[in-house]
Formats: structure tokens, sequence, C-alpha cells
């Protein structure tokens, strides 16, 4: 029998593990595109304390489009959060996301965000360009209007990452690098998404079979879990790591 030393063996390993990342660059058409539907879900968004309390925050609606734009048919993910009124004469807060995607590949184009809160309205505007970020100039009000992020490569919206992660080929051991940018903040940098394995959790309409995804977004601890179902690889739920003593719960109800 032929022997096989052990740094070459832990060699091969490295190799093969490596090789086993699969790199998603904007561009290319996403295998399982066509599994992003056009329609709403919402979300409820909650802390789960350690006592087992569970704190409401919002609900969170996201919508796809695909429309005339330019000529051309695009993807348009539209999001709004109406958070929960702290009191019968505080109005709540509101979010308002409004997204532009090339349509098989989800290149962003454009990326408006609209937050109402304590009497203020902040709005910010951005387009995606191969080589930076930048505010859009255009846009009225907007807040973003001297932003300039420099990308090394193109990058993926952050804020459109549930419906991103739909569109990928999940399977038992598949792992993504996918360099995602969130508008406003620091540079695009990769991030790992990785199948850990499979579970059946309640879904709104009964148990559903799900993959479940985790990251850790590039910072050990926090962790962050997510169960796609089999199938139509719909997000069902995500769960992140504690802090501060509270979970953030994001859970499909319609």
């Amino acid at each position: 029998m032929r022997r096989i030393l052990l740094p070459t063996l832990l060699a091969c390993l490295c190799t093969s593990a490596q090789a086993a990342v699969t790199s998603i660059d904007v561009g290319a058409a996403l295998p399982r595109f066509s599994l992003v539907k056009p329609g709403t879900h919402h979300y409820l968004r909650y802390f789960r304390t350690a006592d087992g309390a569970s704190i409401p925050l919002d609900i969170w609606a996201r919508e796809v489009r695909f429309e005339q734009r330019d000529g051309k048919q695009q993807m348009h993910i539209v999001q709004r959060w109406d958070g929960a009124m702290a009191s019968p004469t505080t109005p709540a807060a509101v979010k308002r996301l409004d997204s532009w995607f090339e349509t098989a590949t989800f290149r962003p184009l454009s990326h408006v965000r609209i937050t109402e809160r304590d009497g203020k309205k902040l709005v910010e505007g951005f387009t995606f360009a191969p080589d930076r970020v930048s505010g859009m100039p255009d846009l009225a009000d907007n807040a973003q209007k001297a932003l300039s992020v420099a990308s090394p490569e193109p990058t993926f919206n952050f804020e459109t990452d549930i419906e991103f992660l739909q569109a990928l080929p999940l399977a038992e051991g598949y792992e993504a690098s996918i360099n995602f940018y969130h508008p406003g903040g620091p540079a695009p940098k990769r991030y790992s998404f990785k199948v850990a394995g499979s579970a059946t959790i309640a879904g709104p309409a009964g148990p559903v079979d799900c993959w479940i995804v985790t990251t850790d977004y590039g910072t050990p601890g926090a962790d962050s879990t997510f169960w796609f179902a089999k199938g139509s690889q719909l997000m069902l739920r995500q769960e992140s790591a504690p802090r501060d003593g509270k979970v953030l719960v994001k859970t499909l109800i319609d």
C-alpha cells in the first residue's frame, strides 16, 4: 500500500476545502434565480430574551417585482419596516427601501433608503458601479450625495441578501463567498455563507424541511443562522447570536 505522508495529506485536505468554496461574482447568472418570484412576504422581527420573553420590534414587508425600466426588464425589490408604537401619541418608526437590479444576475443598480423616526426624515440614495458605490446625485435631500466608496471588485447589495441567498444552489456542504456592501457603510468585503445541515421547522402552513445556512459576517461570535425552505428556498426564519442577552429573530408570517 502506498504511504501518504501527513504533511502531504493535510495539504490535499486544505486544497480540497478551499476548492469547495464557490466564489459568487457580480455579473454571472445565478443558478436558481428563477426561484425569486414576484410577490410580497411579511416577517415579524422580535427580540427573544434569556428568560424567554418576546419583545416585538417591527413588521417587515419584502416585495419582489419585475418591471420595465430604461427599456429593459429589471428586478425591483421594495421593503418596508413598520415599527411598534412606543405610545398612542408617538408615531411608529417607518423605514422604506427601494432597490433595482439587473435581472438574473442580481447586479445592483440603485438603492434608496428612507427612514422616518421621532418626527425626522432621513433620505439616502446610492448608485452601484463596477469599481465603486456613490451617492445618488439627483435625489432630493440625499444625505449620502457626497458618498464615494471604492470597491476592488463589483459588489452585491447587502440589504437584499435574503432574496440573493434564495437564488443560490443550496445543498449539503455548499459554501459561498460573496462580496457584499451595506449602502452607506464601510468598504465592501467578502463574506462566507455555508449550508450547515438541514432541519424541519414550523412554517405558516405547517412543518417545512429547510436548509440551515450560517455566517458570522466576518466577525467571530457574530453568528447568524438562516432556515431556507427546500424547494422554494424562501427564508422562513433567521436568528442572530445573543447580544446583551437578546437574540434577534425574523420569522415568516405570510
